[in-house]
């Protein structure tokens, strides 16, 4: 799988584990610099407080475009650190 916005690859892996239809994709698959933490916070009731981030590519940023639970709740913790798109950002086989 590969997470693309702007022509550019985010993540890629074939590890990516399904949650209620949307790819999380391992820590070590995210490229850092396309990242900036966000204050952005959301609680899902069975996952936990949601961290998000914005993206950038050259001068195009999208706002808390990827998201990840850096301290999951106990039925959530097998994604812990995963990151998570939507906003534009695709994914892709």
């Amino acid at each position: 799988m590969r997470a693309i916005w702007q022509d550019d690859v985010l993540a890629e892996s074939d590890r990516t584990i399904l949650v209620e239809g949307v790819h999380y994709f391992p820590p070590e698959s995210i490229r850092p610099e396309y990242f900036t933490p966000s204050d952005t916070r959301t609680i899902c009731p069975w996952k936990g407080e949601a961290a998000y981030y914005s993206v950038t590519v050259g001068e195009n940023v999208q706002r808390d475009a990827a998201w990840t639970y850096p301290d999951p709740l106990p039925r959530a913790r097998h994604f812990k650190d995963y990151m998570a798109f939507w906003r534009g950002i695709q994914v892709v086989e």
